[in-house]
């Protein structure tokens, strides 16, 4: 019989074949050379590894690690969960949650180290024909059975790879080795994959896609089931749809009081519309450059790394670099996001944040965003995970969206109570932020559960945030071609916030935040039930 650790390292080979990419991107070797296999064969074979691998860790003996079973089991789980809503047929945006856009966001990232990473970049190249011939299978088949993709997130798609055929640079040139790789990488891409990006963009322009008021995974064939089991995996919690959204309503309410508050200093009123508008249309809110933009992030970030000891025990061995997301990918991303290091140290761990249309975007969201997917949001959850090589790699590496998009949002509440924040501008950037994630629950469920339009979700975050209206309709394309992700992010904090109240209550004076972070930190990503265990534990013995 396997031991815990032996399934659990079985489960993380299984989830880096399903997602080669992805091992890349937390800085995990041995996967750099190939790319997903998205073939139904392919998909029903892994499906059964899990299943197969889930059955054998319940049969465990129930004292042989039990946080690491619980993981496996529930990783496991989620991979099936994700097999089934067979995302690749109706996936296709210029978001890096699609597969070609995966590539051409990620694949630049890689940093050669010597000859053999140099070859798996090639090797990686070489591949990209069978895997877009295999991505626009997968597309035409779904079509057929009336999975359909979303008609403007497909012109999107196609837009993404006219610029990429366009660029005078080709970004998957960007990976420095020497001579010898220099030569073959351009002959692949002159030969082989631009070749291929164009053929796979043919496929996409011929597809036939859904309207606007139809954007829901929900109104899909099996389409209520496919959102639920990607809900359970992204939330870690068996919550519905249907409360989830309530409990979006009910935190947008609330939130209402602090804008109130706060407003009211800022802009001496407290009428929440009012505070709205002048979030909106104040010039002064406004960034003037790139570059204005970039130096608040690396002040923030800068900020947060010396106020961190005092609230943490644990911190990582690097800092966090701050870069802008690429030009060509910039129209498709989000306001800002995370790339783990890689484990050999070669590419540092880096905050990209968003400069495309800068003049629209707003100064005071910066602190808030840099908190979260830097210091001390992603950047120390990622690398600390990174650390801990006395644990199973599947406790460093798993992907659990709650538990890291809960922390990201946890920590930019927590950045207030460590004084981070510069200002009361700043801080009506973390209520922006707060009533986003809130109204995520709200949107995202309406558009997938409750057949709402792409039009009624922009209208109902225009009115609910201050949020620009490029920032509000990037937010909801997000929603529409990654049913469910947006909902981690709440339901993680919240869940967070209760554990911290509770050993609070539980413990008095002797709670130590330090070792509260620490302990959360300290066990790698773990499912909100897991992480609940956990910490329940912890209070138990200091009790």
């Amino acid at each position: 019989m396997a031991t815990t650790a032996e399934l659990a390292d079985e489960l993380l080979d299984l989830i880096f074949r399903n997602s080669p990419v992805g091992a890349t991107v937390v800085g995990v070797t041995g996967y750099d050379h190939l790319l997903a296999d998205h073939s139904r064969a392919a998909e029903e074979s892994q499906r059964a590894l899990a299943l197969d691998i889930a059955e054998r860790a319940r049969a465990l003996p129930a004292d042989d690690d039990p946080v690491t079973r619980a993981v496996v089991v529930q990783q496991a789980g989620a991979l099936v969960d994700w097999l089934d809503a067979r995302q690749v047929e109706y996936t296709v945006t210029d978001l890096y949650v699609a597969p070609a856009s995966e590539a051409l966001t990620v694949l630049p990232m890689t940093v050669p180290s010597g000859p053999d990473s140099e070859q798996a970049y090639l090797d990686r190249l070489a591949a990209i024909p069978t895997y877009l011939r295999t991505v626009a299978e997968r597309h035409l088949e779904g079509a057929a059975a009336g999975r359909t993709p979303v008609r403007h997130l497909v012109d999107n798609a196609v837009a993404h790879l006219d610029r990429y055929l366009g660029a005078a640079e080709d970004p998957l040139a960007r990976p420095q080795g020497g001579e010898a790789f220099t030569a073959r990488r351009d002959r692949l891409l002159a030969s082989v994959v631009r070749p291929a990006v164009a053929a796979y963009r043919d496929v996409l322009a011929s597809l036939a896609g859904r309207p606007e008021d139809r954007v829901g995974v929900g109104l899909l064939p099996g389409g209520e089931e496919v959102y639920a089991a990607l809900t359970r995996f992204h939330t870690t919690t068996s919550r519905t749809p249907e409360e989830l959204h309530r409990t979006g309503l009910d935190l947008v309410a609330a939130l209402a009081e602090e804008y109130a508050e706060v407003g009211e200093r800022v802009f001496g009123t407290g009428d929440v519309a009012e505070v709205f508008r002048r979030m909106r249309t104040d010039p002064e809110l406004r960034w003037g450059s790139a570059e204005e933009l970039l130096g608040a992030a690396r002040e923030a970030v800068a900020r947060a790394e010396g106020a961190a000891p005092r609230w943490f025990g644990r911190l990582p061995g690097q800092v966090c670099r701050v870069e802008p997301v690429p030009e060509a990918d910039a129209p498709g991303q989000p306001m800002a996001f995370y790339a783990p290091p890689s484990l050999d140290g070669a590419r540092p761990g880096t905050y990209f944040a968003n400069t495309h249309r800068v003049e629209e975007r707003f100064r005071y969201q910066a602190e808030a965003t840099a908190f979260h997917e830097a210091v001390p949001g992603h950047h120390f959850q990622f690398c600390l995970a990174q650390q801990l090589t006395e644990l199973p790699a599947l406790r460093r590496f798993a992907v659990v969206n709650a538990y890291t998009e809960g922390w990201g949002l946890y920590t930019e509440r927590l950045a207030d109570e460590m004084g981070l924040y510069s200002s009361d501008v700043a801080r009506l950037g973390m209520l922006a932020l707060d009533s986003m994630r809130a109204g995520r629950l709200v949107v995202d469920t309406g558009l997938h559960a409750h057949g709402w339009s792409r039009q009624r979700a922009v209208d109902y975050l225009l009115e609910h945030t201050p949020m620009a209206r490029v920032e509000v309709e990037n937010e909801v394309d997000r929603y529409i071609a990654a049913p469910a992700q947006a909902l981690s992010y709440m339901v993680g904090r919240l869940e967070i916030q209760r554990l911290r109240a509770a050993a609070e209550g539980a413990l008095g004076g002797r709670f130590d935040v330090r070792a509260f972070h620490d302990l959360l930190l300290g066990g790698g990503p773990l499912p909100l039930a897991v992480l609940d265990d956990v910490v329940t534990a912890w209070v138990r013995e200091l009790s």
